[in-house]
């Protein structure tokens, strides 16, 4: 089973491709460019969705949820965003078919809508036409709005999780009395992704700010958290954009301030997406299959009897039925693998490929002898030891394992970052990829000659920069600091 999966060193895109199939997370679909999320996916989404949402709530949001569709001139209200969504947009233009006359369904060129629809690629327009409504005086800001939705950006090409026509996120939307209390939001919102990306993915992210060429279109400033996958690529794992009053002014959202004077209320966009299962996995797995973090884990014990016979199948399924209500006890999610039609070796690879983190194997022997076999995904190891106290043993284990994943990933990302300081070692270290922190002269014309030169992009600036004066890399010209190049998904 695992022996399917293209090793990384030979194909890392393939890898992971075939990763995603074979581990049952997801498949193509039917429609060009969107995908199946199969129910050992979804489950690891929804432990995702299921933190984040319970993070978004102690910062006081509030869910809800906005229409699908999008009247084509609200995207005209803000000139930045219509530009920098218009070739992404999936627009309805008819309401109804029929049956034409050779017998084939046709759209009924009767049934042609007054205005077209977008089909969401983003919110902000329709959520601040609602917001024209819901505002009218102080006492009702801050408003703090998540909502859990998919969305249509229409790509060319596409990559399960990763890149799809159709995706899954949330994206929260607020609106602040003043710029402060919105920066404020903006960036709580990025530590808040952070937070999620280190202790729940075990994935160690830089927390940055956009260029203005890479900036959320309609933004003031776009803030982002930074990843290195295993193939020295960058990912962008969340963002969080302060609007300023841009979306209030297209909208003409205004409040009556204490004194009685009228005011356009500032606001912040912030989102992440099923973009964050193809980095769990392109961050931690291997060749034999998935490694999940325990905490996102659908299953983070199984347990797995080992038959010598038709006689030892009723002992052994209690024994070990035995240990799974022990392991649940101490709030383990647990798996019983007992089926009697599958060799012991077909079930182990089995488990590994799902990257179950911790697998129990029980034999008559280690009845016997009060022991167990525990292996580890992560380090790849099995030990016998002493069945007694094994779900407290299980329960230290997931601890271990998440810090164990973090400080891998860790220690990767700090392998894979490289000061440079001439446009030759610049080109050598983005070649052989990783991140390259490298002096920048400020300007969109260098950002994108390097682009054009190297496919690599300034991922961020980030928020621990050091002010250090030097030259820019690519033009000589005088630079304050160090960005993060690298190329990037």
């Amino acid at each position: 089973m695992a022996k399917e999966i293209t090793e990384r060193v030979q194909d890392y895109a393939q890898w992971y491709q075939n990763l995603v199939i074979r581990a049952g997370l997801a498949d193509y679909s039917a429609v060009r460019g969107c995908m199946v999320i199969k129910p050992y996916g979804f489950a690891i989404w929804e432990r995702m969705r299921d933190a984040l949402d319970a993070k978004f709530k102690a910062t006081g949001h509030q869910n809800a949820y906005f229409p699908l569709f999008i009247p084509k001139s609200f995207f005209s209200k803000e000139a930045a965003h219509v530009d920098g969504f218009a070739k992404e947009c999936a627009v309805v233009t008819h309401y109804r078919l029929r049956n034409g006359a050779d017998g084939q369904i046709e759209v009924d060129p009767q049934a042609k809508l007054e205005e077209e629809l977008i089909v969401r690629p983003t919110s902000e327009t329709i959520i601040w036409n609602s917001y024209r409504d819901w505002i009218q005086s102080y006492r009702d800001l801050p408003l703090l709005i998540n909502q859990w939705a998919n969305v249509v950006r229409w790509e060319m090409r596409t990559r399960l999780f990763l890149r799809t026509t159709e995706f899954l996120w949330q994206e929260g939307h607020t609106a602040h009395a003043t710029s402060e209390e919105a920066i404020h939001e903006t960036k709580q919102m990025l530590d808040v992704y952070a937070d999620f990306a280190e202790h729940w993915m075990a994935m160690p992210v830089i927390k940055g700010v956009k260029t203005e060429q890479e900036r959320f279109a309609g933004a003031v400033d776009t803030y982002c958290i930074e990843a290195l996958m295993q193939d020295g690529k960058a990912l962008q794992a969340g963002t969080s954009h302060f609007l300023g009053q841009n979306f209030a002014k297209a909208f003409d959202v205004q409040f009556a301030n204490a004194q009685g004077g009228r005011e356009y209320v500032w606001a912040t966009s912030w989102g992440v997406s099923t973009r964050l299962m193809g980095a769990l996995i392109m961050a931690h797995s291997d060749d034999q299959g998935l490694v999940l973090p325990p905490m996102l884990a659908p299953v983070q014990v199984v347990v797995v009897p080992i038959y010598k016979g038709a006689d030892t199948i009723s002992v052994l399924r209690d024994a070990c039925q035995t240990l799974v209500h022990e392991c649940q006890a101490v709030g383990l999610r647990v798996e019983l693998d007992a089926e009697d039609n599958a060799r012991p070796g077909w079930k182990f690879a089995h488990h590994e490929l799902r990257g179950v983190p911790v697998r129990i194997a029980v034999g008559i022997r280690d009845l016997e002898n009060g022991t167990v076999e525990l292996a580890r995904r992560d380090l790849q190891t099995k030990t016998t030891v002493s069945r007694d106290g094994i779900a407290l043993v299980c329960q230290q284990l997931m601890n271990e394992i998440q810090e164990s994943l973090f400080n891998k990933a860790l220690d990767f990302r700090q392998s894979m970052t490289f000061e440079v300081d001439t446009w030759e070692d610049f080109q050598l270290r983005i070649e052989a990829g990783g991140l390259v922190a490298a002096h920048w002269d400020g300007t969109g014309a260098t950002e994108t000659a390097i682009k054009e030169a190297t496919k690599a992009t300034i991922r961020c600036i980030p928020l621990d920069q050091k002010p250090e004066a030097g030259s820019c890399i690519y033009s000589g010209k005088p630079s304050q600091g160090r960005v993060l190049f690298a190329r990037a998904y």
